[in-house]
């Protein structure tokens, strides 16, 4: 019975502000390392950044120093704090449970320039 549910996707100028949300239930996330995935029309999916249970953060090369992962595990929620963002970052925007099976359904995001 695990679900995780992505919100926060959207339309904004470049420059501007997102912040995404991945709410889970059916499981724990403070016991899982969490991360976030996107994927462009026409491009593979990546990995953009990921929380592991201890709190350690990694993210890709391209969003570094401009996008924040964090948790909140009374809420039992991951978040994606983007900031400065740039057209490049349009996709659609994946929760994941580790490296497992569990996805989220998705949110878009579109940056315009």
């Amino acid at each position: 019975q695990v679900q995780l549910v992505e919100s926060g996707g959207g339309l904004v100028q470049a420059g501007g502000s997102l912040r995404l949300s991945c709410a889970a239930s059916g499981t724990l996330l403070s016991i899982n390392t969490m991360a976030w995935y996107r994927q462009a029309p026409g491009k593979q999916r990546e990995l953009v950044a990921h929380i592991t249970s201890s709190g350690t953060t990694n993210y890709a090369d391209s969003v570094k120093g401009r996008f924040t992962i964090s948790r909140d595990n009374a809420k039992n929620t991951v978040t994606l704090q983007m900031n400065s963002l740039k057209p490049e970052d349009t996709a659609v925007y994946y929760c994941r449970l580790g490296f497992s099976m569990y996805w989220g359904q998705g949110t878009q995001v579109t940056v315009s320039s």
